[in-house]
């Protein structure tokens, strides 16, 4: 009966793979695989370093960084199910991890607003006998509760101690699949121990680093080389070459040995970075191994580095170096039950690892939320546009051309004109004639509601730019869902603010919320609001709208509008922008 059993079983799962769609990461032009530099140099592997790189290394960081930890794979899917099957070549577990941490997968869904989900398959995976076995995880039952029936966004975290040798996402026949693009935001950088690599995490999503990648939604380079975190000429070297948003070096749990060389290899490693980069760059204690209380000498270990970490932190300081940080082992704030042997954090450790780094980094890179919003990414629109793909437009637009006018805004922006394009325009010329001479990037994402502004502000669209003015036109979308006019117009006038500290040189334009068929009384009042919270000077403004898009009854005039009652006609584009000639771009 047994036999029978399986061989039925056997019978179903190849019947079920016939049926099944696969996907390889690696194949085609470019490698899907997010996480990692040097992207197009390592696309044939899911290495952390490209090979050009492993005669210079020491052998031990060299294996470790042919590990995956900290790498992704991100894709578009609406299937009911998805199956990952992969292979390794390392032993599939290792005696202070679980095997699922060592060897295993973990996935996250993210809806149309931004909404993240851990997808587990519990029983549903399975590693097999021999290292060379397949293996793999079956994740069912999969629904969406988007407004389209394009699906989700999905994040699959690979093993964070193994090396992968191939992998495919297997997807039904006639569901979506396609992958995400390829992120080119500028990277947070961490050079680190076992701990940054993820030891002891229980499975990979909750190594410290991917907790982080996971809230900052960000992207993240793990180069943590478990026990080799010895501030190698070689690895500093490597990381120059990563044009980083934030450098991370926390090696000094792995650095008692050298203890003697903490001063020179600091001093070394920081100065070799600040010769390509002024990207901040923070120093990190010894976490402080949580026996020490009853081992006086695993408590010298812990003084004695963190002393000369301190040491060379105070001298590059008094030699004149610039956005340079420091991160104490109280802040990081571990306890005895934090940790599973005394070393390596458990997943409560990783959780106070990454509530530490967040802590600072929010302060270093001005990430902050606004009272009321924190900043997401949305995918509500996929059959007209894709959201990430739009960003990454703005991205390298920006690396290409010098704007002098940024048009930030929702829909009604989005599909004006402009660049980056989008098939909809709908007044080219009433645009032209308002731009004509300039450089101008049309900031415009349809759906978006502030918190999106919010995301994509944080995410490099301000960045490495000196634009002359900004009009921000935003929170129609928050008055769809109903959110109280109070709520809207500080939310407005934060993201003022934000978009003020990173452009402080740029006149802002604030336009009123423009009015809208049905909707005219939660208008009136979330700009009313407006007019009171918003601070205006000399490079602040308030552009009300609003008179030249309704008629003397206050009521919107039809004859601008589309059918909808929400965006402009190619009159009412007309009247905007005559409206936004007369107050901005007069003559000097």
């Amino acid at each position: 009966m047994r036999k029978y059993t399986l061989l039925y079983m056997l019978c179903c799962t190849l019947v079920l793979q016939a049926q099944m769609v696969w996907h390889n990461p690696l194949s085609g032009d470019t490698a899907r695989v997010q996480g990692r530099g040097w992207n197009m140099e390592a696309g044939g592997n899911y290495h952390r370093f490209p090979d050009r790189l492993k005669t210079l290394l020491r052998t031990e960081v060299w294996q470790l960084s042919n590990n995956s930890a900290g790498l992704h794979v991100d894709f578009y899917s609406n299937a009911p199910e998805i199956i990952v099957r992969y292979t390794v070549s390392g032993n599939k577990t290792l005696p202070n991890l679980t095997t699922i941490a060592v060897s295993g997968l973990d996935l996250y869904a993210t809806d149309s607003n931004g909404k993240t989900d851990w997808c587990a398959c519990p029983g549903n995976y399975s590693f097999g006998q021999a290292t060379a076995d397949t293996i793999t995880f079956h994740y069912k039952g999969l629904t969406y509760h988007n407004q389209h029936r394009l699906g989700s966004e999905y994040r699959l975290f690979l093993p964070l101690y193994n090396t992968v040798t191939w992998l495919e996402i297997g997807t039904p026949e006639g569901s979506t699949f396609k992958w995400s693009p390829l992120s080119t935001e500028k990277p947070i950088v961490i050079y680190g121990t076992s701990i940054a690599q993820g030891a002891s995490a229980s499975r990979p999503a909750m190594a410290w680093t991917n907790i982080l990648q996971r809230r900052l939604d960000a992207p993240i380079y793990n180069l943590g080389f478990s026990g080799n975190a010895w501030m190698d000429e070689a690895v500093f070297d490597a990381l120059s070459e990563t044009d980083a948003r934030m450098y991370i070096l926390d090696c000094m749990p792995n650095m008692y040995r050298w203890k003697e060389d903490i001063y020179t290899r600091t001093l070394a490693g920081v100065k070799k970075l600040r010769q390509k980069s002024e990207a901040p760059i923070l120093l990190v204690e010894n976490d402080g191994y949580m026996y020490g209380t009853t081992n006086p000498s695993i408590a010298e270990e812990t003084k004695v580095t963190n002393e000369e970490l301190h040491r060379v932190y105070e001298a590059l300081l008094q030699q004149g170096v610039k956005n340079l940080y420091y991160l104490t082992m109280e802040e990081i704030g571990l306890t005895p039950d934090s940790q599973v042997d005394g070393w390596h954090a458990s997943d409560v450790g990783m959780e106070q690892y990454a509530a530490a780094y967040m802590t600072k980094i929010m302060d270093i890179l001005d990430l902050h939320p606004l009272t009321d919003y924190v900043a997401v990414r949305q995918r509500r629109e996929p059959a007209t546009y894709e959201w990430n793909e739009r960003h990454e437009s703005v991205l390298q637009r920006h690396r290409t051309i010098q704007p002098d006018v940024l048009m930030i805004g929702n829909s009604i922006m989005h599909y004006w004109a402009g660049e980056p394009s989008h098939r909809i325009h709908r007044n080219v010329e009433a645009w032209n004639r308002l731009f004509e001479g300039m450089q101008v990037t049309n900031m415009g994402f349809g759906w978006d509601r502030i918190e999106n502004v919010l995301w994509r502000i944080q995410h490099g669209e301000l960045d490495g730019i000196s634009p002359k003015h900004i009009c921000l036109m935003i929170g129609t979308n928050n008055i769809s869902i109903r959110e109280k006019p109070e709520k809207i117009a500080r939310g407005i006038t934060e993201l003022a603010d934000a978009i003020r500290r990173k452009q402080p040189q740029a006149h802002l334009h604030v336009l009123t919320v423009f009015p809208r068929k049905d909707m005219n009384a939660d208008v009136k009042a979330v700009n009313q609001l407006l007019k009171q919270m918003l601070h205006t000077d000399a490079l602040t403004d308030l552009i009300d709208m609003t008179s030249a898009l309704t008629l003397p009854n206050g009521q919107i005039d039809p004859s601008l509008y589309g059918t909808d009652g929400l965006h402009p006609a190619a009159k009412g584009y007309e009247k905007v922008a005559e409206t936004l000639k007369k107050v901005i771009f007069q003559p000097n």
